[in-house]
This record gives structure tokens, sequence and C-alpha cells, in this order.
């Protein structure tokens, strides 16, 4: 092979995997979905009911997202997991459970969105909903609205498949009624850490 060959081929080479760092970049227009499995752990303090001290336990379960970039460095998603089942304390006796299912809608900053770099971090923020369902007989627990946050990372396997890790904290409190009477509050305020992987369209 003569040397304008070799330089050839050497300039094609590094184009192709200049090319191929690039679209590792997140950009305006990218779909992603997301999928793993988190620990949430409740504040320390939960509340009370019925003029007796309130705990809630921590819970583990899988979780869910979508979003979409509609610049570089901007973008929105919609998260959510499925139903924890928290154990509940009332007055140092054991009470039943409640699930309690949270969906998240955020606005996200990529500070790397448009770089060419595999390690994409991000920072979120946006509303909360959480719904609870399956309280202990006698008992009801609102749904309830609240502020939430998030920190994360995606880890570039390929253009289309990434290794994703976040924590975020979500601000929860909701009424606890009986017999149509509010009898007390839940304090939720979980953070919920963990892992799971992200496809990007």
């Amino acid at each position: 092979m003569n040397q304008s060959l070799t330089l050839s081929a050497i300039a094609v080479t590094a184009s192709l995997l200049l090319a191929s760092q690039g679209a590792l970049a997140y950009s305006a227009g990218d779909l992603f979905v997301r999928g793993g499995f988190a620990k949430t752990e409740v504040s320390s303090d939960n509340g009370t009911a019925a003029g007796q001290s309130l705990d809630i336990e921590d819970e583990n379960g899988f979780t869910f997202g979508a979003g979409y970039l509609f610049h570089d460095k901007v973008g929105v998603e919609l998260n959510g997991s499925e139903p924890f089942e928290h154990d509940l304390t009332l007055g140092g006796a054991g009470l039943g459970s409640v699930d309690r299912m949270p969906v998240n809608l955020l606005v996200n900053y990529y500070p790397l969105g448009g770089l060419d770099s595999r390690v994409q971090p991000y920072v979120g923020a946006g509303v909360n909903y959480t719904r609870f369902s399956d309280e202990p007989d006698g008992l009801d627990v609102d749904h309830s609205y609240g502020a939430v946050g998030q920190l994360g990372i995606d880890l570039a396997v390929t253009r289309n498949l990434m290794l994703n890790g976040f924590a975020n904290y979500a601000d929860v409190d909701a009424d606890i009624d009986s017999g149509g009477a509010q009898i007390g509050t839940a304090k939720v305020d979980p953070w919920t850490i963990g892992g799971g992987i992200t496809l990007r369209f």
C-alpha cells in the first residue's frame, strides 16, 4: 500500500471514529425510555395519626420513564414506579400497609448535551403526584401533590443503549382520614435511589 492510500485510510478511520463519538452525544429531538430498580427511603419523621406516632417503612421496586429533548441541553421526562408497598406502624403496633405510586413530570438540564461524551449527567425539577391505595381498613390516605428534584447520569454503551443511575427527592405529605374526618398527616418525603438502562431513539 502506498503512502497516499495509507494516509487516506487513516483519515477515513479517524472520521468514522469522530462521527461515532458525536453520535453518542444527547441532541435535540432525542427520545428515550428508561427502566430499572430502586430503593425508596422515607423521612425519619412520618407524622402522626389519631394522636400517635406513625412510622412508614422503606421499600424497593421497579421504576420506568420516558422523555424527549427539545434542545441539546434541555428536555422533559415523565417517570414513575410500580406501587411501593410500605408497612405501617402506629404507636409501636403494626397497622398493615399502604401502596404508594409516584408519578413525576420534570424538566431536565443536560450540561454535556451536544458534546462528544459517553457520560451524560443531568439534573431535573418538576411536580410529583402520589396516589395511595390499599390502605388498612377504616383509613383513607389522600393523594398528594408536591415538588420533586432529581440528579442522574447516563453512560453510553452504544448509540442507543446507556447505563443509568439516579436519585430523586419528592415532597410528599398526605392527609389521613377515618370516618370522613382527618385524623393525621403522613409525611413520606422519600429519597429514591436506583439504576437501570436507558434506550435512546
